[in-house]
């Protein structure tokens, strides 16, 4: 049986951000939904505003992946089973509830050094924002207005 929308969110949620704190799941979760809303660029023409496209698509979250650089993936959303925290971040997500400083953020990542890179991805369609434990967040430029 699929996942509904709501526990594939969940299993993101614990997968990509377990170790980060409520805070830090948060933050991944409003990115997501970030995604799912955004008005214009590759989110909206991929994910067309549905949270199931956005998680799936490929590419975009390691933990959605079953295989990373040819390598399996036993880390990921289908093998992993979200706690109570995790099912209520997701509903606060769902629930439309963003943190302040992360309105329009589409992307994060875990650099795995202090430093967070100024621009993200490579094509340089993010700006950096802010850090949140250990991911950076990046808000569209307006080169992304044209992917």
């Amino acid at each position: 049986m699929p996942f509904s929308s709501r526990e594939l969110l969940a299993r993101l949620i614990k997968c990509e951000a377990e170790g980060e704190g409520e805070l830090g799941m948060k933050a991944v979760a409003n990115v997501v939904m970030n995604r799912v809303h955004v008005a214009y660029g590759e989110y909206l023409r991929t994910g067309q505003g549905d949270l199931r496209k956005v998680i799936l698509q490929p590419f975009q979250f390691t933990c959605a992946m079953t295989e990373v650089y040819g390598q399996p993936n036993p880390q990921n959303i289908f093998n992993i089973t979200p706690e109570e925290i995790h099912y209520q971040i997701a509903d606060w997500a769902l629930a439309g509830n963003k943190l302040p400083q992360l309105n329009s953020s589409l992307w994060y990542y875990n650099p795995f050094n202090p430093v967070c890179a100024v621009y993200f991805p490579k094509t340089k369609t993010g700006v950096f924002n802010s850090r949140i434990r250990q991911h950076c967040f990046y808000d569209p430029t307006p080169a992304y207005a044209k992917t």
